[in-house]
């Protein structure tokens, strides 16, 4: 069998199962993207786009970092979210898969311990994979599930920096990390909290700074700016040694062509808007906590902390049989299946955007309602 049949037979399996991906258009309103704030199409980041080029900052940055490709808007918007963010140095990467590639694969060393909490992203995962330390999960967002795992490695000989790796706010759980516990473990531990903020910059923390900012450990932090701010890209942000040290060893971006200075600005315009306009995050709460009260008045829904809203179906077909039907009415809710999820987990995720108004959030909930109901 030739390699191009075995692949088109693994599809079809995929197909029977309900689990073939296909790439789809945007339709309808979005309640599938991650445009928190509303900023990837604002005139926001409209201005901050044409300032630059009327600046004559170049679309493409010709080489990586280390070559030609440094450019002063790189640097200027390394020093603004190292300030922003509260850290003492910031690093933009291209994206925040390649941001956490580099984290994992880079920073812990051999006989290190990388202690995950189950559900974190797939991109931290790949690092890991890339990477030299010991890797132990605990259950989600269990305290005393990490620590039992940290003392069973201790138990067994480990004495290396012990890494702990979460999410501040799940991608698909759309929960909160514990993360006061998990900073007062780390202080205990000398270990250094990671902490993915890419669901939480721009919607949590004051002024939208994350979930993690103002925690007293020793911390590593990224924030992403395809969600919330609007634009493309990963800052890493945390103590200069670390900061340095990806800069010297991360292969994600030593090898890699440095991201687009046009998009550099972009972001940087997307970081002021944010800092300078406090209605952007408080606008997203309120959206917020109308979904919330909207879900648990007409569906019954509830137990829901951010702006990602998962409705759990189970069957993956029924699960995307429902997704259309809403796409069919209007509404761009998206169906999320394993391996993205657990097998029997298969879910829609709404996601609470910034295109989206309260009369809007109202109707798509209606409309699950009258899905659960069934046919009349």
């Amino acid at each position: 069998m030739t390699a191009t049949a075995r692949l088109g037979n693994a599809l079809k399996v995929l197909e029977t199962r309900h689990r073939l991906r296909r790439l789809a258009p945007r339709t309808g309103l979005d309640f599938a993207s991650n445009d928190y704030l509303g900023l990837a199409g604002s005139d926001v980041l409209k201005r901050a786009a044409q300032d630059a080029l009327d600046r004559g900052v170049p679309l493409g940055s010709g080489g990586s970092r280390l070559l030609r490709g440094n450019h002063p808007e790189h640097e200027a918007l390394e020093a603004e979210a190292a300030a922003f963010f509260g850290a003492e140095a910031a690093l933009y990467m291209g994206g925040g898969f390649q941001a956490n590639q580099a984290i994992f694969s880079t920073l812990p060393a051999a006989g290190d311990l990388i202690l995950h909490d189950e559900l974190v992203h797939a991109s931290a995962h790949e690092g890991m994979r890339l990477g030299r330390a010991e890797i132990r999960g605990f259950a989600h967002n269990d305290i005393s599930a990490a620590r039992a795992v940290l003392a069973d490695w201790r138990a067994q000989g480990g004495t290396g920096q012990v890494w702990i790796a979460v999410e501040s706010v799940y991608s698909m759980e759309g929960d909160l990390a514990p993360l006061t516990a998990l900073a007062e473990l780390a202080r205990a531990e000398k270990a250094v909290l990671v902490v993915d903020e890419a669901h939480a910059t721009g919607v949590f923390g004051p002024n939208g700074q994350g979930l993690a900012h103002g925690l007293d450990a020793e911390m590593l932090t990224l924030h992403t700016c395809g969600k919330g701010l609007g634009a493309s890209g990963g800052l890493i942000c945390g103590p200069r040694e670390m900061i340095d040290t990806l800069i010297n060893r991360a292969r994600p971006f030593i090898f890699a062509t440095a991201p687009s200075p046009l998009d550099t600005a972009i972001v940087r315009g997307a970081l002021r808007a944010v800092g300078q306009d406090p209605g952007l995050t408080l606008a997203a709460r309120d959206r917020m906590a109308h979904a919330h009260a909207e879900a648990a008045r007409l569906c019954g829904l509830t137990g829901f902390h951010s702006q990602i809203m998962p409705v759990i179906v189970g069957e993956d077909a029924a699960t995307m049989d429902r997704a259309a039907e809403l796409q069919q009415m209007g509404f761009d809710v998206r169906g999320i299946r394993p391996p993205t999820v657990p097998r029997g987990s298969s879910r829609l995720r709404v996601s609470i955007t910034g295109n989206v108004g309260a009369q809007d959030i109202t109707a798509v909930f209606q409309a699950i309602a009258e899905q659960q109901a069934g046919p009349a």
